[in-house]
């Protein structure tokens, strides 16, 4: 049976169809559960995830888990060690992934009077990313290099008194509320080029050595740079001579 070149011209029509779906399956963003990372992290298993959606609270600290365990605060506790921290000794890496929920290296739990902090052993990679609620990493430690670099912040986003040992990368990053880096501290150096800041950008205390890339940095709110310090000179002079 001949085939007209009408139903030819149908016939790959309908197939170039039946293809391009094939692919938008195959590039279509898949989701996780963040509970299937959690566990995966305690078994020691690397992680790594691009094009990605992670389904639920990614929580480092593993709150859930070990508040259960923890004794009692009687009336009369002063405070002393209520910070439970978590070391994370695998690498993590994300590529272009959506965060539907929390992102949580810190939390404080109000009731029981816990802090919880997870620090991070490896190179940690959260690039081109969208963290659509909080991003929470304060006080927490980056003993390997961070790369932040692309991802969008839609919500609370702290990294207080976070620590990085290695060069930090916040290239290109945007931040929709306001961002805190207030006591951060960058021992080999940070990118924030090309950064963009709806909102405010503290950095109050903040101190840097070696290379702190603030080129084409955006900021449509102010800058809170009191008492911040770029390899020993206060944040002003710093951009001063970076523009000389």
């Amino acid at each position: 049976m001949e085939i007209s070149a009408s139903q030819s011209t149908k016939i790959r029509i309908a197939m170039l169809v039946l293809f391009s779906m094939f692919l938008l399956r195959a590039f279509a963003q898949k989701q996780v559960q963040a509970s299937q990372i959690m566990e995966d992290i305690r078994e020691g298993k690397s992680i790594s995830y691009s094009n990605a959606t992670i389904i639920g609270e990614l929580d480092f600290t593993y709150m859930a888990e070990k508040l259960p365990e923890l004794p009692r605060k009687s009336k009369w506790w002063n405070g002393d060690g209520n910070t439970v921290e978590e070391s994370i000794d695998v690498s993590i890496s994300f590529v272009n992934c959506v965060f539907e929920d929390d992102v949580l290296a810190y939390i404080h739990e109000d009731q029981s009077g816990y802090t919880f902090v997870a620090d991070f052993d490896r190179e940690v990679t959260f690039s081109n990313c969208e963290f659509q609620r909080k991003a929470m990493f304060k006080y927490s430690d980056f003993d390997g290099r961070a790369d932040f670099s692309g991802s969008k912040f839609q919500r609370e986003t702290t990294f207080k008194y976070a620590e990085f040992d290695e060069m930090a990368d916040f290239s290109n990053t945007y931040f929709d509320d306001d961002a805190t880096f207030k006591y951060a501290q960058f021992d080999e150096g940070a990118s924030f080029n090309a950064a963009i800041f709806e909102e405010s950008w503290n950095i109050k205390y903040l101190k840097a050595r070696g290379d702190f890339d603030i080129s084409n940095l955006k900021v449509n709110d102010d800058i809170d740079a009191k008492y911040t310090k770029i390899n020993g000179q206060s944040f002003t002079k710093y951009m001063l001579d970076s523009d000389n």
